[in-house]
């Protein structure tokens, strides 16, 4: 029924994984993903967390109206937080080598 070394053998492995997991949410701060908008216009950077962490507004956009400057923004926050949840799976499935499948965590 249960796979060689039994019990203690599933647990250890389990074990292993969650301490992997668990680096590998720490390592998510370093892990930067970007977005840019109205062709580089705008360029946001997130974390693995989705934290933001950068924004840059090239000059000549602020002599644009507002409305489409919030757009710009807009556009380029969500690439980056795309980008970085993507960037963040990948990275989860290559601790987990794929084994959760399409199982989503919480604040991944």
């Amino acid at each position: 029924m249960f796979p060689k070394g039994g019990m203690s053998g599933m647990m250890k492995q389990a074990q292993k994984l969650q301490e992997k997991m668990a680096q590998a949410q720490e390592e998510l701060v370093d892990l930067h993903a970007e977005g840019q908008s109205g062709g580089g216009m705008v360029t946001v950077v997130a974390n693995g967390k989705k934290d933001i962490i950068s924004v840059k507004i090239e000059p000549e956009v602020l002599e644009e109206d507002a409305e489409m400057l919030e757009d710009l923004i807009l556009a380029a926050v969500n690439q980056a937080l795309e980008n970085a949840s993507n960037a963040a799976e990948d990275k989860m499935n290559s601790i987990t080598g794929g084994m959760l499948g399409n199982m989503k965590i919480p604040g991944m």
